[in-house]
């Protein structure tokens, strides 16, 4: 199972990341309600429903903040001891200008102290699917930054997706997942406004 990817969510940014993990060569599994749907992401990855299974050490959450309940209630035991990656940007979608966790914590350490078993990661959510689907933004290839407390399961998610189109970047601990929300909220906001582009994003140099 090592380096085996699944992906619990199947729309833009779900579907982007499956393939990101089949171009690195690993085996990808898609979880959603609608397994119609996971098959469309690709030929090659395991379509399953919600609620069966996790095949993947590496399990990448790209679904809504709220969604979040369901999966801690689904599969909270069968996520200990994996590496789980956080791609929420918990807004207010009632008024778009706010997040929604206390201004000195972050989904992910919400997420983590409802898995201790787990080894919880954020990662993705300061890119847009188009961005992981073209590999760039602008001249130079998409950054994904990571914010986690286990060396290890960094290691696992830059192994997993080694040979993709996206580099991987460490921006430290688990608390810098609130940066990185305040940073994937002022993109989101940024391109709702129409001041940028779903297609574009912010780059590291």
């Amino acid at each position: 199972m090592s380096n085996s990817i699944s992906v619990v969510g199947a729309g833009s940014m779900g579907a982007a990341i499956a393939r990101l993990g089949l171009a690195a060569g690993r085996p990808v599994q898609v979880v959603t309600r609608d397994v119609a749907a996971a098959q469309a992401v690709d030929p090659a990855v395991e379509a399953t429903a919600f609620g069966e299974p996790l095949t993947g050490d590496v399990v990448v959450l790209a679904l809504p903040y709220p969604a979040l309940d369901d999966v801690v209630a689904t599969y909270g035991d069968q996520l200990a001891g994996r590496t789980v990656v956080d791609i929420t940007n918990p807004l207010d979608f009632s008024t778009f200008d706010s997040l929604v966790v206390p201004a000195d914590s972050s989904a992910a350490t919400e997420l983590a102290a409802r898995l201790p078993g787990a080894q919880v990661l954020k990662a993705f959510n300061t890119t847009f699917a188009a961005t992981l689907a073209t590999g760039t933004v602008g001249d130079v290839p998409t950054t994904v930054l990571v914010a986690g407390d286990d060396p290890d399961a960094k290691g696992s998610l830059t192994a997993a997706f080694d040979g993709s189109a996206v580099r991987i970047v460490d921006a430290g601990p688990l608390r810098r997942a609130r940066e990185l929300e305040a940073l994937g909220f002022l993109q989101l906001t940024l391109a709702a406004g129409e001041k940028t582009s779903w297609t574009t994003g912010f780059a590291l140099l």
